[in-house]
């Protein structure tokens, strides 16, 4: 194969670490003397020909991202369309690739990027140019199948679990008068790995949370009450941890705007933590506050793990060397070997078998009255948020990030229409 450029590109909802992906990316690939070009907001950038130059970057810039949280070069969410229904979109792709000699293409994300990356992958082959297509994984939903774990859920995971902790101690100080129950409402779709990691906060029974609401299990409102009263009345106080994407029997999430979906297509979710204090409220007549950390939980930087950080430069520095291989329509996958000491490494695996599919929690994880995990997916998660992944200091007492500043390359081609 021609050697050509790589372009790498992030997708989706960004991370504490999708920037250290990208620094194991850039560092790897010019330790190979590979060019490398960067989408400006993912896929739609490489679509409208906004790609940054990436050569002007100094060594110790591309070390300063993987201290950097959010996407340096933006992201985005838009979904291709198969080839069937927007032909023109491909080719649109595949003519900016030829335009400037683009040999790799890596793009960071989760499930619908992984779908991108296949696509493209395949639009290549059947196009007859010579490109190499590999999706690096990121996504704190943690629910890509095969690996071990995504990067950037690790650090998602620890900063959930010790942002509950920390609460947790807060409200047990003011429960004689104050506030008996707070709801603390983690990201998680349909798979409740963050709200999982919340477990990690507490050792006994009496220890926050005292509840725990998965995606994989259906709410019951009667069941939640009984045991929203019963931990009050014995403990002085309830934590409860609920997934954005908890759903009732009939199959309704708990909390969905109405009518409301991303450009990927899912239900805009967000509000089961407000809906389910109005009803402890209402019901059992207690004081409750509540709180959504939204994006906090995926760009705290300061609480990020130094194993996911680590697994994070790694998946990048392999998607470089995969694509180089010639390893066309693959994932690099995180392969545990070892739960204590935790060890892995890593293998490439197909993006047939990972691209629209879904890892949710197994039954195993999840304790029998569904309120909690159990020791296996302690055992599973503890590793993984292990290590304080420090972040240097300006002179503000702040953290220091950085911010790439650069140039877009030369446009060749007409103005895309979408």
């Amino acid at each position: 194969m021609s050697k050509g450029r790589l372009l790498y590109a992030q997708s989706g909802g960004v991370t504490a670490v999708i920037n250290a992906s990208a620094s194991g990316v850039l560092a790897q690939a010019r330790a190979r003397k590979i060019p490398v070009l960067a989408g400006k907001n993912g896929i739609l950038g490489i679509l409208r020909e906004q790609l940054f130059d990436t050569s002007a970057l100094t060594p110790s810039e591309i070390k300063a991202l993987t201290h950097t949280p959010g996407g340096a070069f933006g992201s985005c969410r838009y979904k291709l369309k198969s080839l069937e229904q927007d032909a023109a979109q491909y080719q649109r792709l595949l003519a900016v690739f030829k335009a400037h000699d683009i040999r790799y293409f890596l793009y960071n994300g989760g499930n619908d990027s992984a779908d991108t990356a296949l696509k493209v992958s395949q639009l290549a082959q059947a196009s007859g140019y010579e490109l190499t297509c590999v999706a690096v994984p990121k996504t704190v939903d943690n629910d890509l199948v095969i690996t071990d774990c995504c990067p950037g859920f690790g650090s998602a995971a620890r900063y959930t679990a010790v942002s509950v902790q920390e609460a947790a101690i807060d409200v047990a100080a003011m429960a004689e008068t104050s506030t008996k129950v707070f709801v603390y409402e983690v990201m998680g779709r349909h798979a409740g790995w963050l709200a999982a990691a919340a477990g990690l906060a507490g050792e006994t029974a009496k220890d926050a949370p005292h509840i725990i609401l998965f995606p994989e299990r259906a709410f019951d409102k009667t069941t939640f009450m009984a045991k929203v009263k019963d931990t009050v009345a014995k403990v002085g106080y309830c934590v409860v941890v609920v997934s954005e994407g908890v759903k009732t029997a009939d199959g309704r999430f708990l909390a969905q705007a109405e009518g409301s979906v991303d450009a990927f297509g899912h239900s805009q979710l967000g509000g089961a933590a407000p809906m389910l204090a109005g009803m402890v409220k209402d019901t059992l007549n207690l004081k409750v506050h509540w709180a959504v950390p939204d994006y906090l939980q995926r760009s705290g930087r300061h609480l990020a793990s130094q194993v996911d950080l680590d697994q994070a430069i790694a998946v990048g520095k392999a998607a470089v060397e995969l694509a180089l291989a010639g390893n066309n329509g693959v994932m690099p996958a995180i392969i545990r070997t070892s739960d204590a000491p935790y060890r892995w490494h890593i293998d490439p695996v197909p993006l047939s078998r990972v691209a629209n599919h879904e890892k949710k929690m197994p039954d195993a994880f999840i304790r029998k009255d569904g309120f909690g995990i159990t020791a296996a997916c302690r055992k599973y998660l503890s590793p993984l948020i292990q290590g304080q992944a420090p972040v240097p200091l300006a002179k503000n007492g702040l953290p220091l990030h950085f911010k790439p500043q650069l140039p877009l390359v030369k446009k060749k081609l007409k103005a895309w229409v979408k």
